[in-house]
């Protein structure tokens, strides 16, 4: 039976929130915009890479991968259609 992923943005909104520390003071510790804490928080915004690691940064947490990660190519798109002249 496979076990159901969770989400980073999931795992980053539960560590905020066991982390006893006020979301207000979080904000003051990273600079994150209240509003934007208050979007993420409640699954409505996303928040930047600078943003998420200054919230790594405070609340100690740290990226673990648990294996490669495959990662199929971009599709190939066609030939772009050419221009036609103005005349």
């Amino acid at each position: 039976m496979k076990t159901k992923r969770v989400r980073l943005s999931d795992q980053i909104r539960r560590a905020i929130d066991n982390s006893g520390v006020s979301r207000y003071a979080i904000c003051k510790a990273t600079g994150i915009d209240k509003g934007l804490m208050s979007r993420f928080m409640a699954g409505k915004g996303t928040l930047a890479m600078p943003t998420l690691d200054a919230l790594a940064d405070v609340l100690g947490l740290d990226v673990v991968a648990r294996g490669p990660v495959k990662v199929s190519p971009p599709a190939k798109r066609g030939p772009k259609p050419k221009k036609r002249a103005r005349r």
